[in-house]
Parts: C-alpha cells; structure tokens; sequence
C-alpha cells in the first residue's frame, strides 16, 4: 500500500519536508521513495505541490499521512475533516485517586436513585385519588418546618 508522507530533509532545528510518495512498511526517513511531489518549509511557510499528481496517486489508491492531510485541506488543494493529530494526553492516575472518584460517582449516583423512586411512588396512587390526597398533606407539613 502506497503512502503520500512528509519526509524529513534539512539541518538540526532547520526543517524542511519533502511530500513523497512511498510504500507505508518503509520508514520515513529512507532515502529512497517511489514519486516526489512537492516541498514544505514550515519556518518559511514556502508550500509547493504537484496538485494533479497528488490526485493521480490519490486516485490509484495512495493514502495521506494525518498531518499532509490538515496541510492540504489547510490550503484547500483537497476538501474534507481535519484529523486530530495531537490528541490530549490523559494525566496517570494514582489507583487510590481512582477509587475515591468511582466512590464519589457512585455517591452523587445513589441519590438520584433515591428521587427517583418517590416520584413513582407518587405516581402508583393517581388511580386512587383518596390515597393521593393524604400524602401530599403529609409532605407540605414537612416542607414547612424545614
């Protein structure tokens, strides 16, 4: 399977990236690659791309890397979603932190659990409307001295 990549050229902390085309099992910095198709100098900002050749190997089957992808729909040479390259890394927890946490949900969880069922104990007496009035008595005067 054919991959379309950056490929890494240029001094230390000076980058430049050659666009590539290349199969996906070898690895990015191999000096070999089957079609170059463009250059990108990202302190430069310096973007040139084949445009009909990168379709052409889109069109035989040839994939985007995530980032040449964002960079293209970017410069708007393709239309589609950016991927989320970076994605957020997830703090390590400690195991005790993650005890507290699943006590804490499971606490705020029991009493909406316990709210839950008076309202359909409320409910079940709506048949019998002498039973409906005497609890709701019962409850004012509890709400009134609170």
């Amino acid at each position: 399977m054919l991959m379309i990549r950056f490929q890494r050229i240029g001094r230390k902390n000076d980058p430049a990236f050659r666009i590539v085309v290349l199969p996906k099992t070898s690895g990015p910095k191999a000096g070999t690659y089957t079609d170059l198709i463009g250059t990108y100098n990202p302190k430069t900002k310096e973007f040139k791309i084949e445009a009909d050749r990168l379709k052409d190997w889109m069109s035989k089957g040839a994939q985007l890397s995530p980032s040449l992808s964002n960079l293209l729909i970017d410069k708007k040479i393709i239309e589609g979603k950016k991927v989320n390259v970076l994605p957020k890394k997830s703090p390590i927890k400690d195991p005790e932190a993650e005890a507290k946490a699943a006590a804490a949900a499971a606490a705020a969880a029991a009493p909406v659990v316990a709210e839950a069922a008076p309202e359909v104990v409320e409910e079940a007496p709506a048949e019998a409307p002498v039973e409906e009035a005497a609890p709701a008595e019962e409850v004012a005067p509890a709400e009134a001295a609170a």
